[in-house]
């Protein structure tokens, strides 16, 4: 189980590798330009949804984006809820 935190636009390669080599039982977070993955409709967003992995939106990342309403199914975090995936995720891997 490993928590993946996707700083990456969709259209890097960092953001195609990520969902490449996520499996069940992790969890990923969009934040930075990840956020942008979280829109409704988007490829990005099906290629992630399509992992089966539990999603989560920084909220504050989001919000400065403008995507205040992410699809269904990405659960929209603040830095509490940061912290407490920190803490049930013992292993984590950052993509930029």
């Amino acid at each position: 189980m490993i928590l993946h935190t996707l700083n990456a636009s969709p259209a890097s390669s960092a953001f195609f590798d990520c969902t490449r080599v996520v499996d069940a039982g992790d969890a990923v977070i969009l934040m930075g330009d990840g956020v942008y993955a979280a829109l409704q409709g988007t490829r990005a967003c099906a290629e992630l949804q399509a992992t089966g992995v539990e999603l989560y939106v920084l909220f504050p990342d989001a919000q400065v984006a403008g995507v205040n309403h992410p699809s269904a199914g990405i659960i929209s975090i603040d830095m509490v809820g940061f912290v407490a995936l920190t803490e049930r995720f013992p292993r984590q891997q950052a993509w930029y």
